[in-house]
């Protein structure tokens, strides 16, 4: 988790530069991850690039595993030989995937953790508040499990609802960034700083969770669609594709809206790039491109073949002087 915390600390320097444009923690994320999109564009286009050629050897595919369905071991000889005259690598995608993970992960920690990796206000100091809070009558932090990955997202709350605590637990110009701070969490007529489920049911911020859905079904249906594998998608896959929706509009109702927030500009930003790429990137335009040049290729052969021009009688001129 050390790793993700890193990320998120350097991340966290390009969401604190936004806030302090914008003042604005929810146009700060947008913006915050807009940039972020933009740095990782070019491992995205590579994973899919990979996704897409995939997709269109699928075919050739179910052909070779249909021809040696009793010989795995030529099958798989098969599908070699068929990556190498395609130039494609079946793991090409993977190390692309990877790097951004790494990104986005550090992203969700400059978001959760506010304090120490927006901010960049001293551990320390920051454990030393969430106790003192925690000590006072009155006062809860939500600590243990889960719920401990945005105690300071809540303590951000508390020093909101109580401004008196921030000079008593911090000092110099942690107050200063502090209060700032504090201050830009209403976005759309939504504080950010509030949990859905302590809002009640059938209250607005159940918008949260639902678009934190809907977002990310969408985005897995768009990326599916460019990339041809839709109908493929069978059993555990069809199933994992509602169901870590599911799972993460259910986390989102239970956190910080800051946090559900985020994801939903993630996943929109997903569908908008995966829309993008699937334009120039997706199996169809793959062929095309492929296509293209085998076109542009048997033209450059034909042009370099030479061509004995004779006039029309030539022949038969030849033959009467004979």
């Amino acid at each position: 988790m050390q790793i993700f915390g890193f990320f998120g600390s350097i991340l966290g320097y390009l969401l604190w530069g936004l806030f302090f444009i914008f003042r604005n923690f929810g146009i700060s994320i947008i913006f915050f991850t807009i940039v972020i999109r933009f740095i990782i564009f070019p491992f995205s286009i590579k994973q899919q690039k990979s996704m897409a050629n995939t997709a269109r050897l699928q075919k050739k595919q179910k052909e070779i595993r249909e021809k040696y369905a009793n010989n795995r071991q030529k099958a798989n000889e098969e599908m070699q030989k068929l990556y190498q005259k395609e130039g494609v690598s079946p793991t090409g995608g993977c190390l692309t995937s990877i790097i951004p993970l790494f990104i986005m992960l550090g992203i969700f920690y400059a978001v959760a953790y506010p304090l120490t990796n927006t901010l960049h206000i001293n551990g320390d100091t920051v454990n030393n508040a969430t106790a003192f809070i925690k000590s006072l009558p009155g006062f809860s932090i939500s600590g243990g499990g889960a719920a401990a990955t945005y105690e300071q997202i809540a303590l951000v709350k508390i020093l909101t609802d109580s401004k008196e605590l921030i000079a008593q637990l911090f000092t110099g110009g942690d107050v200063k960034n502090i209060e700032m701070f504090i201050g830009g969490f209403n976005f759309a007529g939504f504080n950010l700083l509030e949990t859905p489920s302590a809002q009640g049911f059938w209250s607005p911020y159940l918008l949260i969770p639902v678009l934190c859905f809907v977002s990310s079904v969408a985005a897995q249906l768009v990326t599916m669609k460019v990339n041809g594998t839709g109908q493929s998608q069978q059993g555990c896959m069809k199933v994992m594709m509602i169901g870590l929706p599911l799972f993460s509009a259910y986390i989102s109702y239970s956190i910080p809206a800051a946090v559900g927030f985020y994801w939903i500009c993630s996943s929109v930003f997903s569908l908008i790039q995966s829309i993008i790429m699937g334009k120039f990137y997706g199996p169809t335009a793959l062929i095309a491109k492929s296509e293209a040049q085998h076109v542009a290729l048997l033209e450059q052969q034909e042009a370099l073949v030479q061509y004995s021009y004779a006039p029309a009688g030539y022949s038969d001129n030849k033959t009467k002087k004979k």
